[in-house]
C-alpha cells in the first residue's frame, strides 16, 4: 500500500474518484466518529463546469461551519447520486468519492456519460446524513443549434456589506447558468455577524490555508448563496480578493517575499470550495501556486464562454509607488510604462490560448468571460480636465494587451463577441474599439458590446461620481454605481438581452429587486441599444 501523498496524487490523476473505492479501501471511514452527530453538510452543495456529457458536483464535509477541528484528520467515503427526477426514482449515475483531509474534506466528482441538454438532481450522503438536493444540467451537444440560453452574471460578494438577496433572485429567475465573474471571498473581515453599518477596517485578514478555508466556510454557511448554487451550474473565475487586493502575478501590495505560498494557499482553498475541474496534477503548494483556471465552454453553437485569469500571469501593475505593490490612478504624461509594448493582464501564452479559441470557434456568440472593466475609463476630476487619469490595476494599466486582444478580435472575427465584466462595483455598458479617443467609424470600428455587472454586496462610488465618467467617456454608455446586483442575459440565435437587476436594499435578505435598464445586441451586430 502507497502512502497517504501517493494517494493523493493518484485520486487528483484520475477523472473519477469512484475508481479508488476499491484500491484505498484502508484509508477511507464511511461516517463520522462515535459521538459526533452534527450535520456534516453545513456549506450545501454545488455544481459546475458544465460540458455536453459531464457536470462536477461539489460538496464539503464539515459538521461545524467554522471549526474544522470537529472533524477529525482521516478520509472519508461519501456517496453520491444523479437522477432524472427530483425524487431520485431515475438515477442514472452514482459511486463513492473520497473526502480528503488534505483537501479540506472537499469532494469533486466529475459525472461523465450524460445526455447533453438535460437537467439532473444530484445529493450526496454521508452516513445516515443526507444533503441537500442541487439542480444542474449539462450543456446541448457541441453541434447542436436553435437553443436558447439565460445566463445570470455575479461578482464581488464581500461578507458583512449587506445580505445575499441577489442570490436568492438568481435562483428564483431559473438560469440555466450562472457566470461568477471574482471576489467571491473577500480576505478580510469580521467572522461574527454581518454589520453592514459600522466601521470597516482591512483587519482578520487571511494569509494561511486554514484561514481561507474558514473564509469561504463562513460565506458557503449563507443560505441564500446556498440557494444559488443548488438551482443551476455555475462556471466561475477569481478575481484578486481571493487571494489579497489588488495582487499581481508573484506581487501583493506589501511586496511580500513569501507571496507565492500564500498564493497557494488562496488558490487551493480555492479548488476546494468551487465546483471545478483540475487541468493538471496539482497536489503540492508550489503546483497548487500555478494552478491554472481559465478554460472555455461551449453551449451548442449557440454560445462559447472564453473564461480568463487576469491575475495570475499579469504584467505588475505599472507606476507604483516605491516600497509597495498594487494599483495607482496615473495619467499618461507622468506614466511612461503605460506605453510599454510588452504589458499584459493575461500572459503571452493565455493570449494566444485566448486568440486560437476566437479562431476556432463556430458559435452564434462568443462570450469573454472575464474579472474587471475593459472598455477605457478616464478617472479625471471632471468633464473640462485636461489631464486624463486611469487605474492601472485592470485593463487600463495594459493597454498593449488589450489592443492585442482587439487586433485578435479584428483578426479573427468570432461571431457576435460580448464582454462580460465586473469587478468595479458598477453597472456599465460600452462600445468597444480599438482607439477610444476617437469616434467609431469605419477605420476604428465598435469590435464588441461589453456589459459589467454592479458588485452583489461590496460598496462603489456615488452615482455624481459616475455622471463625471460618463461625461468624460462617451463610448461607455451607461453607468451606475449606486446599486448592487446582478445581471441576467437571455441569449437566442437571434438577439441577446442584458438585464441590470438592482436590488432595492442590499442590506435586507428579503429585498426586492428592480431592472434598471434592458439592452439589445443583435445577431450580426455591435455595440449598446437600448432595448
Amino acid at each position: 500500500m502507497g502512502s497517504r501523498r501517493q494517494f493523493l496524487q493518484r485520486t487528483l490523476q484520475l477523472g473519477s474518484l469512484a475508481a479508488l473505492a476499491q484500491a484505498f479501501p484502508a484509508y477511507a471511514a464511511d461516517k463520522l466518529p462515535a459521538g459526533t452527530s452534527a450535520y456534516p453538510f453545513t456549506l450545501g452543495v454545488a455544481s459546475g463546469s458544465p460540458r455536453q456529457d459531464s457536470v462536477v458536483l461539489w460538496t464539503r464535509l464539515l459538521p461545524g461551519a467554522l471549526n474544522s477541528l470537529l472533524l477529525p484528520p482521516v478520509a472519508y467515503k461519501v456517496r453520491w447520486e444523479i437522477a432524472e427526477d427530483d425524487a431520485f426514482k431515475r438515477i442514472v449515475g452514482k459511486g463513492d468519492a473520497f473526502a480528503l483531509p488534505e483537501l479540506a474534506h472537499s469532494v469533486h466528482v466529475d459525472v461523465t456519460d450524460l445526455r447533453p441538454d438535460r437537467w439532473y438532481w444530484y445529493r450526496f450522503i454521508f452516513g445516515d446524513a443526507v444533503s441537500p438536493q442541487g439542480r444542474t444540467r449539462t450543456a446541448p451537444a457541441i453541434d447542436a443549434q436553435g437553443s436558447n440560453l439565460k445566463l445570470a452574471v455575479a461578482s464581488c460578494q464581500h461578507w458583512e456589506f449587506g445580505e445575499y438577496a441577489a442570490h436568492h433572485h438568481i435562483a428564483q429567475a431559473a438560469p440555466d447558468l450562472v457566470a461568477f465573474l471574482g471576489d467571491y471571498i473577500y480576505e478580510w473581515g469580521p467572522y461574527d455577524t454581518k454589520h453592514p453599518l459600522r466601521p470597516r477596517h482591512r483587519d482578520i485578514e487571511s494569509f494561511t490555508l486554514d484561514e481561507y478555508r474558514a473564509r469561504y466556510a463562513q460565506y458557503k454557511t449563507d443560505p441564500l448563496l446556498q440557494e444559488a448554487h443548488h438551482a443551476a451550474p455555475w462556471i466561475v473565475t477569481w478575481d484578486d480578493h481571493e487571494v489579497s487586493n489588488d495582487y499581481g502575478n508573484d506581487r501583493d501590495e506589501r511586496l511580500d517575499p513569501n507571496f507565492l505560498q500564500r498564493r497557494a494557499a488562496a488558490y487551493q482553498a480555492f479548488y476546494e470550495h468551487m465546483p471545478v475541474r483540475l487541468q493538471q496534477v496539482t497536489t503540492t503548494p508550489e503546483q497548487f501556486a500555478r494552478m491554472r483556471i481559465y478554460d472555455r465552454y461551449d453551449w451548442g453553437r449557440l454560445a462559447r464562454f472564453h473564461v480568463v485569469d487576469d491575475r495570475q500571469y499579469r504584467s505588475y501593475q505599472p507606476c507604483v509607488k516605491a516600497g509597495q505593490g498594487g494599483s495607482s490612478i496615473v495619467s499618461r504624461a507622468e506614466c511612461s510604462d503605460l506605453r510599454d509594448p510588452t504589458r499584459t493582464l493575461l500572459g503571452v501564452e493565455q493570449e494566444q490560448w485566448l486568440a486560437r479559441g476566437f479562431a476556432t470557434s463556430q458559435a452564434k456568440w462568443n462570450i469573454l468571460t472575464q474579472q474587471t472593466l475593459m472598455a477605457q475609463c478616464d478617472l479625471g476630476a471632471d468633464s473640462n480636465s485636461p489631464q486624463a487619469k486611469f487605474w492601472t490595476d485592470g485593463w487600463d494599466g495594459c493597454p498593449a494587451g488589450r489592443r492585442r486582444l482587439f487586433d485578435d478580435i479584428q483578426k479573427h472575427q468570432p461571431a457576435n463577441p460580448v464582454v462580460i465584466s465586473g469587478d468595479v462595483h458598477t453597472f456599465y455598458a460600452t462600445n468597444l474599439k480599438r482607439d477610444f479617443d476617437a469616434k467609431a467609424s469605419p477605420g476604428n470600428p465598435i469590435l464588441a458590446t461589453e456589459f459589467c455587472g454592479t458588485s452583489l454586496t461590496s460598496d462603489s462610488r456615488p452615482q455624481s461620481s459616475t455622471e463625471q465618467i460618463l461625461a468624460r467617456n462617451h463610448h461607455i454608455k451607461y453607468g451606475r454605481s449606486d446599486k448592487r446586483g446582478f445581471m441576467l442575459m437571455e441569449i437566442s440565435e437571434k438577439k441577446m438581452l442584458t438585464h441590470f437587476v438592482a436590488l432595492d436594499d442590499v442590506l435586507k435578505a428579503d429585498s426586492g429587486i428592480t431592472t434598471l435598464q434592458s439592452f439589445i445586441v443583435e445577431d450580426g451586430k455591435t455595440g449598446v441599444v437600448t432595448a
